[in-house]
């Protein structure tokens, strides 16, 4: 097996773990929220959609930026806006619009993907 292979070249965004991490993240919450009360259709089910969506999109902003300042920026505001997806799936969880199995799960996968965030910040910083 070459080293291509197992080190393939980013060339995209969505050549990123972190992103495709947090892509899958916020189908699964996007999922998740369909069962919300209607009532919180503009409320937490907004709230925490827009949150996720932000993730996703702010490392593929960072991605296209070309300092490492700018990049770092980006990677910092997606893994600020997943401690607001964590902080309202928590609150989720305890009004009971979600399971709290399906809460445990999208946590391990929030913490997942900030732990990636937070190397793939440390790689560009260095």
């Amino acid at each position: 097996m070459s080293q291509d292979n197992i080190n393939p070249k980013i060339t995209d965004f969505k050549d990123l773990v972190a992103w495709q991490k947090s892509h899958r993240l916020a189908v699964d919450i996007y999922k998740s929220t369909e069962s919300f009360p209607k009532s919180e259709q503009f409320g937490l089910t907004n709230q925490i959609r827009r949150a996720i969506v932000s993730v996703a999109s702010n490392i593929a902003e960072g991605f296209g930026r070309r300092t490492k300042a700018d990049r770092i920026h980006f990677y910092d505001m997606a893994r600020a806006s997943l401690h607001e997806v964590q902080a309202q799936l928590l609150i989720a969880r305890d009004v009971e619009y979600v399971d709290v199995n399906v809460y445990a799960k999208l946590e391990e996968k929030t913490i997942e993907c900030h732990k990636i965030l937070t190397g793939l910040i440390n790689k560009t910083n260095s």
